[in-house]
Formats: structure tokens, sequence, C-alpha cells
């Protein structure tokens, strides 16, 4: 660690350096010329959400760089303070005591040099010894080739006595710590955090070689000179683009705490390394193992490597990113969730862009899978709640929950069925579909009004009152020929609206779940134009964004349902008001 140190003192001596060269216009690199950037537009707020993290106005997106640093979470992100549309990216900065409450401060990096003229992309905060926060970062030096010409930076805070690190600056000596050399120049971004190991600092950066996703591992003595191993740390053909990567350590099976970064490669069998894949803008994980002597992860059998994989969210998620929270010794993962309306309605209503509600991520008790769930924190916002119990719905039944805002819920269901016998038969052909989107073209085919046997049962969110929109978030039952059972989850926004020009797609995923005691759980976090859902504990997790022209604000409802032939119970619900979050 005496390297690390001599890295520490030898910033320190660059800052007086640094201070007289932090000029510079900020460029633009801009995906809409034909908008203008408007920075005065007047922000509509009837999609805004209550308890996600989002900004007053403009457009956000991929989380970067999460951490915690004397006594306050930072959280960074990809922000266009100019308008409701991707463009003239800064790193948004904003601290909390408790993830779920926010105080915005000024971005922490924007184009200033040469080595990020054109853009300061994703990346990610390495906390070094001596609790030193170091930020990795893609700069744009060229706006060619599209979508412009990729190197990696990194960035200190001035001062490290503030807890806010409300300033950070970028050396001129030794940026860009990595060009790209061999690497595709335009498909080079998103550096990972980076862990210590056998006297080296390692990271991860994303790149493709034509339809081959790359995960490239580079290696450091000092955190200043990078070198890249001598091979790929994983790659895959026919993904395509492999964005903002990550990998981190898992505890045993079952077992909720998570585990620091720096401990990769110190006796620990299973990892998760995660990628976003540009083509699908969906992000799939695998599990397996690290071989630190050769430098290469290796995915376990049982899991899929590529489009077919796990994702930790089988909706509108992209971009996540994770950290080790030191305080309550958990892994947290953040995600971006971004717009299913129109650019032009986007620009209309003057933001576009949230994060999702922080998750908690660990094992489990199977191996095989992540399990998920909202961070404790939210529950400080829940207000006034209704309480239901041992409630039948027969084939058709719908029950309304009142006494709630149902624009802006939490909502915790557990139904259990006496029976497994009506359990619709799978229907073989299915297995023709692709297979990445199998649980989603089921769901298309098999929606919310399609009655069925062993379900489609669930919540109807965001209903108006007369069930003209309703976004339905259910489970049905399938048997198989081989006798066993299919449980699916979806999450159809096709319903959604009387609008016709958003884009309302039925989400699904498989759950994998052991039907032996007949009960299958769901929690749904609804706040005005999202809904996120969390299936039996968090084993399937799907959100969609959904934009009402009647069941806005008082006008929403909520309710269960049944349109299944066997009885199902509503076993216990709770449904929770949800405060508003502050947002300052």
């Amino acid at each position: 660690m005496e390297i690390c140190c001599k890295f520490i003192r030898a910033l320190l001596c660059y800052l007086p350096i640094i201070f007289i060269t932090l000029g510079g216009a900020m460029a633009s690199h801009k995906v809409y010329p034909s908008y203008p950037s408007n920075s005065t537009v007047k922000v509509k707020q009837v999609y805004r959400t209550s308890y996600h993290f989002q900004p007053k106005k403009h457009w956000i997106n991929d989380p970067n760089a999460p951490m915690y640093y004397k006594g306050y979470y930072h959280f960074f992100c990809q922000y266009n303070p100019k308008g409701a549309v991707w463009g003239n990216i800064v790193w948004a900065h904003s601290v909390s005591t408790d993830m779920i409450n926010w105080k915005w401060l000024k971005p922490a990096l924007t184009p200033s040099k040469w080595f990020d003229k054109y853009g300061c992309w994703s990346g990610s905060a390495t906390i070094l010894p001596g609790d030193k926060p170091v930020i990795l970062y893609t700069g744009v030096i060229k706006e060619n080739p599209e979508p412009g010409y990729q190197v990696q930076n990194y960035a200190i805070p001035t001062n490290y006595s503030d807890p806010y690190l409300q300033n950070w600056v970028k050396p001129n000596i030794n940026n860009p710590i990595l060009n790209p050399t061999q690497e595709n120049v335009s498909s080079f971004r998103d550096p990972s955090t980076a862990w210590f190991i056998n006297g080296y600092w390692k990271m991860l950066v994303g790149s493709r070689h034509n339809d081959r996703g790359i995960a490239y591992m580079y290696k450091s003595k000092d955190f200043v000179k990078w070198t890249r191993a001598k091979h790929p740390f994983h790659d895959k053909p026919g993904t395509g683009m492999w964005e903002c990567p990550d990998f981190y350590p898992l505890s045993s099976p079952g077992v909720r705490n998570g585990l620091e970064t720096y401990t990769l490669g110190k006796d620990h069998t299973k990892y998760v390394f995660k990628v976003s894949l540009d083509e699908t803008r969906y992000d799939y994980y695998t599990i397996g193992e690290y071989d630190v002597v050769n430098e290469r992860y290796h995915p376990d059998n049982i899991t899929v490597d590529g489009w077919a994989g796990l994702r930790y969210d089988y909706g509108n998620l992209y971009a996540s990113k994770t950290f080790f929270d030191p305080v309550k010794k958990r892994r947290i993962l953040w995600g971006w969730c971004n717009e299913s309306s129109t650019t032009e309605e986007d620009i209309a209503k003057g933001w576009a862009g949230i994060e999702l509600i922080p998750r908690m991520v660990w094992l489990d008790p199977s191996g095989k899978q992540l399990l998920q769930w909202p961070i404790h924190e939210l529950e400080t916002l829940r207000g006034q709640k209704k309480n239901i119990r041992n409630v039948k719905l027969n084939k058709g039944d719908s029950m309304e929950i009142k006494g709630i805002t149902a624009a802006q819920v939490d909502v915790d269901v557990s139904f259990t069925f006496s029976s497994l016998s009506k359990a619709e038969a799978y229907d073989r052909k299915w297995d023709k579909f692709p297979r990445e989107d199998l649980a989603k073209d089921i769901c298309g085919i098999k929606g919310a009004t399609a009655q069925g046997g062993l379900g489609p049962f669930g919540i109807l969110a965001l209903a108006s009152k007369n069930l003209e929109e309703y976004t339905p978030v259910f489970f049905r039952v399938f048997k198989t020929h081989v006798k066993t059972y299919k449980v699916l989850m979806c999450s159809d926004a096709t319903l959604s609206s009387t609008n016709m020009n958003e884009y309302k797609p039925s989400f699904g995923g498989f759950v994998d779940v052991d039907l032996a005691d007949k009960r299958l759980s769901l929690r749904s976090l609804i706040d005005h134009s999202v809904v996120e859902s969390f299936g039996e504990g968090g084993k399937t997790v799907i959100t969609s964004r959904v934009y009402p022209k009647l069941a806005v604000a008082g006008d929403a409802h909520l309710h269960v349902f049944n349109n299944g032939t066997e009885t199902i119970v509503v076993e216990k619900l709770h449904a929770w008001s949800m405060k508003r979050a502050l947002m300052n």
C-alpha cells in the first residue's frame, strides 16, 4: 500500500499546477442538433415522481461513482444542464444521509480540458488507502468517429476534508491515463471501480470488436500508469458493445451482507460480472469465478452468458452501477430508468429520466441468481397505511384498495391458492420464440385480460375510475409437459394510457420459485409515471414507465384482481401512501 500513498502525495503536489490550468469553455456533444438547448423551459409536474431521484428539470442518464464519504452518500449521474435530451453531458452531484432525500450540489465534472472537450462520460469511484476518493471517467476528445473518440481520465477532490467533495480537479499530468491503442476508439468507455490485488490495481473498461462484446482489464502499481492485461477479462461474440461493466464479490448464498470491492480475489468463490448491452438496452449479469492467476472471469455453467441471460430488471433499467456501503455492510445497486414518452413530449415537459430506488443485492440461497430489494430507508416515507387480510378473489374479481394515494404508493401483497391443478398447459410452440424475449412475448400473448387457470392475478396500478387505463402487474402459472411449473411475472403497459404516441410494452420475466407452499408475493413502488415491481422477494424485478391521461394524481386507483379459474386469496396486503422525498 506504500505505492498508493506515494500516488496520493504525488497528486497533492500537482494541485498548484491544476489550479492554474482550470480555465476552459464547456463543449457540447449533441445527439439532437435540431432541438435547441433550453434551460428556461417551464417544467410540467404531471408525471414527475415524488420519491424517486430526479433533478428539477432537464435530462439525466447513467448513475456514476456512487460512494460513501465522511458521513454522506455521494451520487453522481450523467446530466444535461441545458435541456431534456441527451447532450452537453456533465457529472451532476448530490449528497444524502439516507439515499432517499438529496441535496443537489454543483456539477462535479464538466468538459474543460482537451482530454474531455466533447464530454465527461460515465465512470466510477475508487476509495484509495487513507480515505482518498478518485474518479475514473471516460473523456471524449473528438466528435468523430461517432459517437466520439474516447479516452480514460481521472479526477480528484481539491479538499479531502470537505465531506461534500464540492470541488474536483482533472490533473493535466498523466491525463488521459488510458489512450486506445488496439482498442476500438469509438467503443472504449465506462471504467469500473478498481480493486487491489497482488501488488496491482485492476480496473475494467467496456468495448467491442465487431459484434464481440469485450471487457478489457488494465493494471497499475501507482494508479496513474496503466497497462492492458494479456487477454480480455471476459468477452462474448454476438453481444455487441459492452457498456458500464461492473464486477464485485458475493457473500455466501443467502447472506445479505455485501463485500468491499477491494476484497476481489481474496478467498471468495463467487462473483458477479455485469454489462449493459448497447444493442438491447438491458443490463445482464452472470455469476462465476475469478481466475486471479490468468486474470480472467469464468461464468458458471448454469448461467446463460448473453442476451438470454439473467437481468437485474426485465423492464426499464439500464447502465446500472453498484457500490459497497461501508456503514451498513451491504451492496447497493443504482439503475437509470429512461422515458417511454416521445422526445417531443420530453422537451415539452422539461425533463427526462429518473434513477430507480437504490436496491440491496445479495446471492439467493440457491446460488443461482441475485435477490434485490429496495433499501429500507425508503420506508421512512411511508404514511397512511391500509391493511387487508384473507380476501378471496374468484374468477373475474377486482377489488379496489381505498384510503391511500394510489398514484404515490408502496404496496406489498402475498397471494395464496389451494391447488396447482388448474395451471394452464405451457405451449411448447412458445419455445420457438427468441429465448431472450420468451417471457416478454408470452406476457404479450397472455395478458391480464386473457382468462386463465392459475392466474393471471396481481394488481392494477394507476387505474382510471372506469378502467379505461391501468397497468397490471401479475403472475401466471403454467404446467410443463414434464410435470413441472413455470411462474411468469408480467408488467404490462399496453393499456396504461389512452395516449397512442407512447411506447407501451408488455415486459415479462420468469420467477424461479418452489410452489410447494402455494404462495407468491409482489411488492410494487408506484410513483406517478413509474411502476417498479419485485416478485417473490426480489427474485424477478420489472420496471415500467407509464403516462396515463385519466389515472393522474387523485384520479388514480389501485386494485387487486384475479382472472383465473383458481380462486386466489389475498392473504395479506399492506399499502402505504408515500410522502415526497426531499430533492433540494
